[in-house]
């Protein structure tokens, strides 16, 4: 006798339970799930340098080393330059003490003038103190080697996981018979991470150079450090703007008063638009197609899961678990234009505007009628 299905509230309640364990595990174990998702991304992203490589006649090994030596020195110029700035940062901010310390003051009083107690005003004001500010800046350089075992650990994942990769497509070829509808989401999830990476890779460093380039101009402080904070902010949607703009304001303003300050805010918001708003959009095209509310709370819950490097790989670890849950199953696809995926749910939003515009002029012409008729 078969048994009955299930009520659809145990289902959702069920399904509901294993996300909260899948999410509490991987919170658990973010130590090692980060650094393993960032290298099978920057694997997704360097594969195509391995494949030209051997159809121009390169030995495979060759290959594959070749684009982790690639890998390797993006990696590592940019900590370097990470270092540099943090090192410029830490014996640049002493200077500017008083002037903080003053800043935080007044910030202080202005909470306790709209009801703000005065110990709740400290404790919120707590951590503008330039000594945190040191503290942070100082923690971080000390920890280098903490910073170099996990790039060690991002790079032997990464030699691991390119080698592996040269059998990539061989493995999907032999799996699609059985599944093909994996097959095909798992291949349009490599092909959007990449185009999405690349793309926001290169709009980030010319972002981060073109506002590197005007606070020197400028004479902000730290010039190189909120470059680099540009840049990196620059894979976070949405959010990383408004991380990113922040401390060149603050010292800007530090050093050049209002007049360097809304100059920032106009440059900065100059870059963006053109960059975020008008470029990305074009470019990418239908690589991601998540909705703006999707993109801002996956945000909000790869940091909570993986820390900073959730925040950054929000997109990839979102359009990977789309991939997996709705684009391999037939019979969940029709989940993708609630997801953002609206190509084709365009055309009814036009015809239904066109119809309730019709619905509308009906209604006033009634209404007219019954004018008329009185």
């Amino acid at each position: 006798m078969p048994r009955a299905p299930l009520p659809r509230a145990t289902v959702i309640l069920l399904g509901l339970a294993a996300a909260v364990v899948v999410v509490f595990g991987l919170a658990a174990a973010r130590s090692v799930v980060a650094p393993v998702v960032l290298a099978l991304v920057l694997t997704i992203c360097v594969h195509p340098i391995r494949r030209r490589l051997e159809r121009r006649g390169v030995p495979r090994g060759l290959a594959t080393g070749s684009a982790i030596v690639a890998v390797f020195a993006l990696l590592t110029g940019f900590f370097a330059a990470l270092f540099v700035a943090l090192a410029q940062f830490t014996a640049l901010l002493p200077q500017y003490a008083d002037q903080i310390e003053a800043g935080v003051a007044a910030v202080a009083d202005a909470l306790e003038s709209i009801g703000f107690g005065a110990a709740q005003a400290e404790t919120i004001v707590a951590g503008l103190e330039p000594s945190r500010a040191i503290e942070i800046a100082t923690g971080l350089l000390g920890g280098v080697t903490g910073v170099v075992f996990s790039l060690v650990f991002v790079l032997t994942l990464l030699i691991l996981m390119a080698v592996d990769a040269t059998y990539g497509p061989a493995i999907l070829r032999q799996l699609e018979p059985r599944r093909p509808d994996l097959v095909e989401a798992l291949a349009g999830f490599t092909r959007n991470v990449r185009r999405y990476m690349v793309v926001t890779t290169g709009l980030g460093v010319v972002q981060g150079l073109v506002n590197w380039l005007a606070l020197v101009i400028l004479q902000v402080p730290g010039a190189l450090l909120w470059g680099l904070l540009s840049f990196i902010c620059s894979f976070i949607p949405n959010i990383g703007y408004f991380i990113a703009i922040i401390p060149p304001i603050v010292f800007g303003f530090l050093a050049g008063g209002w007049p360097t300050a809304v100059a920032v805010i106009v440059v900065y918001g100059l870059v963006n638009a053109v960059v975020q708003s008008i470029i990305q959009p074009k470019v990418v095209g239908g690589a991601v197609r998540l909705s703006e509310t999707i993109t801002f709370v996956s945000v909000l819950f790869w940091a909570l899961v993986l820390g900073p490097v959730g925040a950054i790989l929000a997109v990839p670890l979102t359009l990977l678990a789309r991939a997996v849950l709705i684009d391999a199953d037939p019979g969940t696809r029709w989940w993708r234009p609630a997801t953002g995926d609206v190509h084709e749910t365009k055309e009814l939003a036009s015809e239904m505007s066109a119809e309730a515009r019709a619905e509308g002029r009906a209604e006033r012409a009634a209404r007219a009628g019954r004018r008329r008729s009185r």
